[in-house]
């Protein structure tokens, strides 16, 4: 439940991710979709090649692992180093931004891990009494 107190905090932000038109939701779309997180945390681990974070990445394509990073870099998440070498040489790593960020992720990410025991526990429960999908 909501106290008067933090609703009176949140009107005084001058950002408020719950209304439409605030940039903020663009960004929060950006951190916590599914490529968006999963990169920032494999980059908590250290600077990336675009090809080596694609492994780390397992699953994401490349045409959206491209998307993810140019919108995390737009977002000041993530820096882009290109060196002048030949073939081309492109490292991916946190900004400080990226960093704390990737941090609070990683904090939810691994929570979700370690109670993943009681969630598929929910999930049969709940395919029992309502039918699987």
């Amino acid at each position: 439940m909501t106290t008067t107190h933090e609703r009176t905090e949140e009107q005084n932000l001058p950002y408020n991710v719950f209304a439409k038109a605030c940039p903020s939701r663009g960004t929060l779309e950006h951190v916590t979709g599914r490529w968006g997180a999963l990169t920032l945390g494999a980059l908590y681990e250290g600077p990336f090649r675009f090809n080596e974070l694609r492994r780390r990445v397992d699953g994401v394509s490349e045409k959206m692992l491209s998307q993810t990073l140019h919108a995390l870099e737009r977002d000041g998440m993530v820096h882009r180093e290109a060196q002048p070498t030949n073939p081309p040489r492109v490292d991916y790593e946190l900004t400080p931004l990226g960093h704390e960020v990737a941090a609070r992720l990683l904090t939810l990410i691994h929570f979700v891990e370690g109670r993943m025991d009681d969630v598929l526990t929910a999930r049969e429960r709940y395919d029992q009494t309502r039918g699987a999908l």
